[in-house]
């Protein structure tokens, strides 16, 4: 008896729902030892962030320290669950795409991993000391600075995710083109559309000065085309069937 569509849409229906749950848990789970980790985090952040300007930061409503310690909680916990959860997206996605290479799961969740991390680093050491900076600039005889601890972590923790996920596009680039979704000569043709459409991201979700957008926009850019140029060559080195 052949698999009717139905039974189909409900295997997969099943599948996703699972693989939800299974993320959702690793997330409920690390979310308590990463909240009591969010103090000391929020702290190195602020040395980071704050290295070689005269800034101190100022809270001013009794629980805000309190709700930006469960923002940086969720991050942390976002951070040490990604490669698990990464684990069981790809798992749920090749085998639809995919019969052999099971190797490559274990070899996209990695770099997927790692691709995060970078993002996160590179936003955390360049692009957030370069923003304050830039804040900075603005102060004068009759103007002060006086930076809110909320606003700051909050930017950092908001930029870094953002720069976590945009930093998988090589990635994505490379998979969609393997899986043979979309073709290499089609995205090729299309630079000038995504490098536009990368901008204007990087426009929305950015402060909104040039120079931070550019921060995002190029990086993005450059692993997008790194990305496409690892697709072609692995396509043009793997033997037709």
């Amino acid at each position: 008896m052949t698999k009717q569509p139905e039974d189909s849409l409900i295997s997969h229906l099943e599948a996703l729902r699972l693989m939800l749950i299974k993320c959702l848990s690793a997330l409920a789970i690390g979310l308590l030892p990463m909240f009591l980790l969010a103090p000391y985090v929020i702290n190195a952040l602020i040395s980071v962030i704050l290295r070689g300007t005269p800034l101190t930061l100022n809270f001013f409503a009794p629980l805000e320290v309190f709700v930006l310690q469960i923002k940086t909680a969720l991050l942390l916990d976002i951070l040490i669950c990604f490669p698990y959860m990464a684990k069981q997206v790809w798992n749920f996605v090749l085998p639809a795409l995919y019969d052999k290479e099971r190797n490559f799961i274990k070899s996209i969740v990695l770099s997927s991993s790692a691709l995060f991390i970078i993002g996160v680093l590179f936003c955390l050491f360049v692009i957030l000391p370069f923003v304050i900076r830039f804040g900075l600039s603005f102060a004068g005889a009759d103007i002060h600075a006086v930076f809110g601890i909320n606003n700051v972590i909050s930017l950092a923790l908001w930029l870094s995710l953002i720069f976590g996920v945009v930093f998988q596009f090589p990635l994505l680039a490379f998979a969609l083109i393997r899986a043979e979704i979309v073709d290499y000569n089609t995205i090729k043709s299309k630079r000038s559309y995504i490098f536009i459409g990368i901008l204007i991201i990087s426009a929305v979700l950015t402060p909104p000065d040039i120079i931070s957008q550019l921060l995002l926009t190029l990086p993005t850019y450059a692993l997008f085309e790194i990305g496409l140029f690892l697709a072609h060559r692995q396509k043009s080195e793997s033997p037709e069937e």
